[in-house]
């Protein structure tokens, strides 16, 4: 199984890859954006600004809007044996007719339901029921009659008919699991500071399913956040209470307690997930941390400056789920220590550097006690980034960078013209009749070939490659960074499908 995960894992690479910059758009136009802010800074309020913020926050909402589609597509091209392009249109077609299928059955079966959102779960069964379909069958032949939806085209058309019953079955569970939470949060709610931990940790749990958005309104803005007074109006749900406090001139000292449903983020998404990324940055090989480098600083930055923490947790979810909910409980914790400390900040819609900027110093230490914050943060670096190296070592868990450990990056060949130095190693390759399939993953150039004999290692080696190794009827020659580049520069020479 956690093999099985691994894969799942390097295929959600490709669209992982795009959310800290997603994540940085939504972060930064959603904060400076959002009306209370705007009311509390009068100096955001300009059109050309405002503009312009709306614009970054609609940019990257559309994105985590379509997260769940964006997986099923990584599914597909990272998991399909061949044709990938055609697996990852499969998989967007199944994703669709799931959703479809939901939301019909709604209004006939059980109207009562706002609606019914599976997450990440649903992409991840979809996407996963697609590549076994198309693994199967797109090679398959049809009657002459129906000879035209055979093979590829035959995926598409099976996928459709199990989406729907996938659909159904996730009509007919899931409620239970929404009504599961919801009744949870309403227990939180009366348990002060314990309630405040598992708050803390179930909405990280949820998280990972794309769930916790059914947990938080329930505190955010009903009666189970508090209800409070505020400039003689009765005002109900943490968030509204705090922003009404905000705008209030008359508030005087420590914002209320509905803020320990915010407080306890800022620890982890700006201390603890940083320091995370760079337990697994010096995780990876000596050899290969500049391919990775840039991957973990641009999540751990958005983390820190946005609180968008989905780049870096998706980089251990799949690979290591127990890793992942060690986190939430460290999570929990933090909401624990945030309220058992009086600190009192609240935020838009998570808990970066920009709401702590915001919400927290500029509101002063009086009314907010940031400062408790840096001290927390100092112990949850440290926290995070020790266990995180200890676990991630003492169970050789395959965090990106990590998969296949004796492998060394290849040194960068002579040749720096990318066409010329793909034509030799078609060359080296035993010409393009000896080429059956052409593939790469991080680092290797992955090639079926019909007659192993026929390649020339020693070539291979003087145009880049620091290893060429035999594996099941093809070779795997390790290039570094620029396997994927020889990779679509062979197939388009060899007219044959990237």
């Amino acid at each position: 199984m956690f093999k099985v995960l691994q894969q799942v894992g390097k295929a959600f690479m490709l669209p992982i890859a795009i959310l800290p910059a997603a994540g940085l758009l939504l972060g930064i136009g959603g904060a400076l954006s959002n009306q209370a802010t705007v009311q509390a800074y009068p100096v955001l309020d300009s059109a050309v600004l405002q503009g312009i913020f709306q614009m970054m926050a609609a940019a990257g909402t559309v994105v985590f809007a379509n997260l769940s589609l964006l997986l099923c597509i990584g599914l597909g091209i990272g998991l399909a044996q061949r044709d990938k392009g055609v697996a990852a249109l499969a998989a967007v077609v199944g994703y669709l007719i799931m959703t479809g299928t939901i939301a019909a059955l709604i209004p006939i079966f059980s109207p009562e339901l706002k609606g019914i959102d599976t997450g990440v779960i649903g992409a991840l069964v979809m996407g996963l029921i697609t590549v076994w379909l198309h693994n199967r069958y797109h090679n398959i032949q049809l009657p002459q009659v129906l000879g035209f939806f055979g093979g590829s085209r035959f995926v598409p058309i099976v996928t459709s008919f199990a989406a729907m019953f996938v659909g159904c079955l996730f009509f007919l569970t899931w409620p239970t699991f929404q009504q599961w939470l919801t009744k949870a949060g309403t227990n939180i709610a009366d348990m002060g500071a314990i309630g405040t931990f598992f708050y803390g940790f179930l909405m990280r749990l949820s998280g990972a399913v794309g769930l916790h958005h059914m947990i938080y309104p329930l505190f955010w803005y009903t009666e189970l956040g508090g209800t409070e007074v505020v400039n003689g109006e009765t005002v109900v749900g943490a968030q509204k209470i705090f922003f009404a406090q905000l705008s209030d001139p008359n508030h005087t000292g420590l914002f209320t307690e509905g803020t320990r449903f915010f407080a306890g983020r800022f620890a982890t998404m700006m201390f603890g997930l940083p320091a995370a990324c760079l337990a697994m940055y010096h995780c990876v090989p000596k050899a290969r941390k500049g391919l990775y480098g840039g991957l973990f600083l641009g999540a751990a930055l958005t983390s820190f400056i946005t609180g968008i923490t989905e780049p870096i947790e998706f980089m251990f979810l799949f690979v290591a789920p127990l890793l992942y909910v060690f986190h939430a409980f460290l999570d929990g914790v933090s909401f624990f220590v945030a309220d058992y400390l009086n600190i009192s900040i609240g935020n838009t819609f998570s808990g970066g550097f920009i709401d702590f900027l915001l919400f927290g110093i500029l509101q002063g230490n009086d009314h907010t006690n940031w400062i408790k914050v840096l001290f927390v943060g100092i112990a949850w670096f440290a926290l995070y980034y020790f266990s995180f190296l200890f676990l991630i070592k003492k169970f050789n868990i395959q965090t990106p960078g990590r998969a296949e450990d004796n492998e060394v990056i290849a040194a960068p060949a002579q040749n720096t013209n990318l066409t010329e130095t793909a034509h030799q190693i078609i060359q080296a390759l035993g010409d393009s009749d000896n080429i059956e399939h052409v593939d790469a993953c991080i680092t290797r150039l992955r090639v079926s070939v019909k007659d192993v004999k026929k390649v020339d290692k020693a070539a291979l080696k003087t145009l880049g490659a620091i290893d060429v190794l035999d594996v099941g009827g093809g070779i795997q020659a390790v290039y570094g960074a620029k396997a994927v580049l020889y990779k679509g520069e062979i197939n388009q020479i060899l007219g044959k499908e990237d």
